[in-house]
C-alpha cells in the first residue's frame, strides 16, 4: 500500500485527497535524523527545552479550529470534548516545561569524598539522571490530541531529553499531521536539529515493527489494546538490546458500591453511573466496566436507576468501525453468557453507532470463568452481585491489574473501606472515593498505570509530572575532576535552583 485515506468516522466514508504512506526506508531515515539529533538536544539547558514545549503548545493553539474539526471528523467525538482535549494537551506541555526548569527530574546527588574515613575511604560520588535515547510513541485511537503526536509520551519524553519518532495513528491521519507540524515548527523555532521529532504515517503493523526494532530506539511508549501492546513487548524482548515498553492496555476500573453510600443513595449513584459509562461513547481507558456490591435495599435503589439511564441512553458514533465491530462481539458474548443477565441496553445503532449496556451476574459466576473480566471497550459494563463482605474481598483477590478502582462509600462504610483498602492497593495505580474513574487529572501526584495488564510496567505512569521517570536514567560519577563534571554536578554550581541531596540532606543550589 502506497496510500491511504482519512475516514469520516460518522459515515465511515473516506475524506480527502489520499495521504502517502511511509515505507520501511523511511523509519530508518528518522531513527538516524534522531540518533544525530539526541546529544545536541539532551545537552540542551533547562530554560532552552522548556521554552521548546511552551513554544509547542503555542503553536498548537495557532492551528486553531482546523486541529478540532479535523478531529471532529476523524474521531466523531464533539466539540466541546475535543476543545478541552485540546487545553488537556497543551496544559501537560506546559506542565512539563515547568518540571523542567524547576530541575527535580535530574534527581542530583552528591556523596562527598571522606578520604579519613575507616576502615576504608569513600570515594567522591555524584549522580545526575539522563535521557535514555531516541523514544518510539504511537499515538492512540481514543484521544487523538492528548495520547496522540503531541500527547503525553510525547511531552514526558521531550522534556527528559529524548527524541521523539511518533508513529501516528491511522484512524486520525490528518490530525496527527496537524499536530506534527505544530510541534516541526516549534522545533525549528527553537534552532534545534530536525531529528528532535518526526511522524511515522500509514495503517501497516509493519511500520511500528520496524521502528520498535531499531537499533536506535531506546524505550517505547504506547496506549492501546492489550494485543497491540504486547505485540510491542515481544518485539522490544527479542532484539539484541531489548528496550522498555511503557504500555497502557487494559483495565475495567472496579466500582465498589458498599453498603451505606448503597442505601443512603443508591438511585443518584445509579444516575451518576451512567453519565460515566456513556461519556465518549464508554471509549475511555478508565471506563466503570465492573460494579461490585453486596445486596440488599440500596442496590436495588441502585440498579432501578441505573437500568432506567442505560435504556434511555442514545447511541453514540465510535471511533472505528473496528472498534465498533469488536464492541458488539464482546457484549454479544456477554448477553449470551449462561451465567449472565442482560439488566438494560440502549439504542444499539446503526453502522458506526455504539449503545449502553448493562450486565449482571454473581460473584461465583464471576470468578468461575475469567473472560467475565475482560475489557469490552465501550459503553459496557457488568455488575457482580455479592453476599457478603468476604465475597467482596475474593472478588478484588482474583481482580488482573487495573488502571482505577473506586470507593463509593459513607462514614459507616469505613471500616470495610479500610479492609479493602490493602488488596486493592496491589491490584491498582490509583484508588478514588465518590467520584468516577473517567477524567484523569494532569498534575504531580496522579497516576495513570497499574499493575498487568493496566500496563506494561506497573513502575510507571503514562500521566503526570512522573511520566518523565520512563525516559531517564541514572549515572553516577566517581572521583571525576570537575572540570569535566556535568555542571548541574560541580561544587560551584549554583543560582538554577535545582534541589541537590548532599550526604543525604536535601539542599537547593
Amino acid at each position: 500500500m502506497t496510500e491511504f485515506h482519512s475516514i469520516i468516522a460518522e459515515t465511515g466514508a473516506p475524506y480527502g485527497d489520499p495521504i502517502p504512506v511511509h515505507g520501511l526506508g523511511d523509519v530508518a531515515t528518522a531513527c538516524r535524523a534522531a540518533e544525530g539529533a539526541f546529544d545536541i538536544y539532551r545537552a540542551t539547558g533547562k530554560e532552552e527545552r522548556a521554552r521548546f514545549l511552551d513554544r509547542i503548545a503555542e503553536e498548537i493553539m495557532t492551528l486553531g479550529d482546523a486541529l478540532i474539526e479535523a478531529a471532529m471528523r476523524e474521531s466523531g467525538l464533539p466539540r466541546a470534548r475535543l476543545e478541552g482535549e485540546r487545553g488537556r494537551t497543551v496544559g501537560q506541555l506546559r506542565m512539563f516545561a515547568d518540571v523542567v526548569r524547576k530541575g527535580l527530574w535530574q534527581q542530583l546527588r552528591i556523596d562527598p569524598a571522606l578520604p579519613d574515613r575507616q576502615p576504608t575511604p569513600r570515594p567522591d560520588l555524584r549522580l545526575r539522571m539522563i535521557p535514555v535515547g531516541p523514544v518510539a510513541v504511537f499515538g492512540a485511537s481514543n484521544f487523538p490530541l492528548a495520547f496522540s503526536t503531541a500527547g503525553g509520551d510525547t511531552a514526558s519524553a521531550l522534556a527528559a531529553g529524548c527524541p521523539v519518532i511518533v508513529k501516528g495513528h491511522p484512524a486520525h491521519p490528518v490530525t496527527a499531521s496537524l499536530a506534527a507540524q505544530a510541534i516541526s515548527t516549534a522545533v525549528a523555532a527553537c534552532g534545534l536539529p530536525a531529528g528532535v521529532f518526526s511522524q511515522i504515517v500509514g495503517p501497516s503493523h509493519e511500520l511500528g515493527a520496524a521502528l520498535v526494532q531499531d537499533p536506535r530506539i531506546a524505550a517505547v511508549g504506547f496506549t492501546g489494546s492489550r494485543a497491540g501492546g504486547l505485540a510491542l513487548v515481544r518485539l522490544a524482548q527479542a532484539r539484541a538490546v531489548p528496550i522498555p515498553v511503557y504500555a497502557e492496555m487494559s483495565s475495567i476500573n472496579p466500582v465498589l458500591l458498599l453498603p451505606e453510600a448503597l442505601r443512603a443513595r443508591g438511585a443518584a449513584l445509579g444516575t451518576a453511573f451512567v453519565g460515566s459509562l456513556t461519556m465518549g461513547a464508554g471509549q475511555f481507558c478508565t471506563n466503570p466496566g465492573l460494579l461490585i456490591a453486596i445486596d440488599g435495599e440500596g442496590l436495588d435503589a441502585f440498579i432501578a436507576s441505573a437500568t432506567n439511564g442505560v435504556a434511555a441512553a442514545l447511541s453514540q458514533t465510535m471511533l472505528t468501525p473496528g472498534i465498533r465491530d469488536a464492541y458488539v462481539s464482546g457484549v454479544v458474548a456477554l448477553a449470551d453468557h449462561a451465567d449472565v443477565e442482560t439488566l438494560a441496553s440502549g439504542d444499539a445503532g446503526e453502522g458506526t453507532r455504539g449503545g449502553a449496556i448493562l450486565f449482571q451476574t454473581t460473584a461465583q459466576a464471576f470468578l468461575a470463568d475469567p473472560h467475565l473480566a475482560h475489557e469490552v471497550f465501550g459503553a459496557s459494563s457488568i455488575l457482580v452481585r455479592c453476599a457478603d463482605a468476604d465475597e467482596v474481598m475474593a472478588l478484588i483477590a482474583r481482580l488482573e491489574g487495573q488502571l482505577t478502582a473506586t470507593l463509593h462509600m459513607d462514614t459507616a462504610d469505613e471500616p470495610l473501606a479500610g479492609r479493602l483498602l490493602p488488596q486493592l492497593e496491589r491490584k491498582v495505580g490509583r484508588i478514588l472515593a465518590n467520584g468516577w474513574p473517567t477524567g484523569v487529572e494532569v498534575c504531580h501526584a496522579m497516576v495513570h498505570g497499574g499493575p498487568f495488564p493496566a500496563t506494561s510496567d506497573s513502575r510507571t505512569t503514562s500521566v503526570g509530572s512522573l511520566a518523565i521517570d520512563r525516559f531517564l536514567r541514572p549515572v553516577s560519577y566517581q572521583n571525576l575532576a570537575p572540570s569535566i563534571l556535568p555542571a548541574e554536578l560541580r561544587d560551584d554550581a549554583k543560582g538554577d535552583g535545582s534541589p541537590r541531596l548532599i550526604d543525604g540532606t536535601l539542599t537547593l543550589s
